[in-house]
């Protein structure tokens, strides 16, 4: 008996549709038969077993009930045979570039996982838990790893995991929270490591295709895409300093792929990126990612020197409300000077109380350069574009007056990697 179709009912139809419906309705009334002789026996005769013949009847019936209900889903099954795919053809250009930059530069993408010591709460024991994770760039073949300092920051121990899926301690080569980079180094043995080619940021255009690829929420090797939505961006750094020149990009960043590349169309590294813009800490299509020429300018000091030594002139500045609380002018208002330093020689006074406690107006740097500077932050931004020893301009305010003084630049040690035996 051929199926054809299997109603919602889950009864079967075919064309003989009739023979069916009777030999179905046939052992229904046999099983009722039997039941109802069955219990008619049993209210009769009490406790009194059936004989042997309605027993063998009853146990046909419902034994062929049981076949026939369970041949329907069976023959529903056959009546859906699979359909054949639709060929696609050959993929668009656009898609054949994306694979193919995916497939060069994954392998140059890891993964890093940070764990941090933690004292239970009852207890003197201290153990290492898992504190976060975020995403490296391959800078060289001898290992050196570049990413966020934010994803290492307070870590006990960093762990890198390589696109082949080997996982590899870490140790810190130095890190520049001003700029939120950090330097990591592994020790693959037998691995041919794959930096990731170098591009530019200084010519990038808004609407250039990027691609980001990063590890978010964990999930490893995740590439997305988008334009360069915008340039020169500026965004508070966590440690109080302003991260400046940024790229704004409206490819999918999200927590994870801290550290990771932003490429180009050609697979070239352009930006690391570094935070987004979100109320809900998830991508809303604002990231933001620091430029790769300033990234190629601090990472070789940080691998020369485990730490980057800031140009100065050796002041202490007051904090950021000091001219605003004596209705003073914006600048750099200078709080004490270093004996010996460039400042000290070039004759900068800085502020003082007097005998009776009141202040006695010092030197206010007010321009770098020849660039107005009005923050401790903006003569930061100015003085990192020079190298110590470098001959600079400074435009000084002393009460009503201002003067231009010539300083050279010194190296004002940066912060380091503990080194402990």
């Amino acid at each position: 008996m051929a199926y054809e179709k299997v109603y919602s009912s889950g009864l079967p139809a075919s064309r003989d549709g009739a023979n069916c419906a009777v030999v179905h309705k046939s052992m229904l009334n046999c099983v009722s038969r039997a039941l109802n002789r069955w219990a008619a026996g049993r209210m009769e005769k009490g406790m009194k077993q059936l004989t042997d013949a309605p027993r063998r009847r009853m146990g046909l019936c419902l034994l062929g009930l049981a076949v026939m209900l369970a041949s329907v889903p069976a023959m529903a099954r056959e009546s859906a045979p699979e359909r054949t795919p639709t060929p696609r053809g050959p993929l668009e250009a656009v898609e054949t570039r994306a694979i193919s930059l995916f497939r060069a530069a994954s392998p140059s993408v890891v993964h890093i996982n940070t764990l941090a010591l933690s004292r239970q709460p009852f207890s003197l024991m201290v153990t290492e838990t898992p504190r976060g994770s975020g995403t490296g760039i391959i800078w060289d073949r001898q290992g050196h790893i570049v990413t966020n300092f934010h994803v290492i920051a307070g870590s006990s121990e960093v762990r890198v995991i390589l696109s082949d899926q080997t996982e590899w301690p870490a140790t810190v080569v130095g890190f520049f929270p001003d700029r939120d980079l950090a330097v990591l180094r592994i020790n693959p043995e037998k691995v041919a490591l794959q930096p990731l080619a170098l591009g530019t940021s200084a010519d990038l255009q808004v609407g250039q295709s990027v691609y980001a690829i990063g590890n978010p929420f964990g999930l490893d090797q995740t590439m997305t895409t988008g334009i360069v939505s915008a340039l020169e961006r500026e965004i508070p750094g966590e440690n109080g300093r302003t991260l400046r020149g940024l790229v704004q990009t409206d490819a999918a960043i999200n927590p994870g792929n801290s550290g990771g590349p932003l490429l180009d169309s050609a697979g070239r590294l352009i930006g690391v990126n570094t935070a987004i813009f979100s109320p809900s800490g998830s991508s809303v299509g604002i990231g933001f990612a620091i430029p790769v020429d300033e990234v190629n300018r601090i990472v070789p000091r940080l691998i020369r020197d485990g730490r980057f030594d800031r140009p100065g002139i050796g002041i202490e500045a007051a904090p950021p409300g000091f001219l605003r609380a004596l209705g003073l002018a914006p600048g750099v208002a200078v709080l004490d000077v270093e004996p010996g330093s460039s400042a000290a020689q070039a004759g900068i006074r800085p502020f003082m109380r007097g005998r009776r406690g009141r202040i006695l107006h010092g030197d206010v740097i007010i321009g770098v350069g020849g660039k107005p500077v009005a923050s401790l932050d903006d003569m930061y931004a100015e003085l990192e574009q020079y190298q110590p020893g470098d001959r600079l301009r400074f435009q000084v305010r002393r009460g009503d007056q201002q003067r231009e003084l010539w300083m050279v630049l010194t190296a004002i040690r940066g912060p380091e990697v503990s080194r402990r035996n």
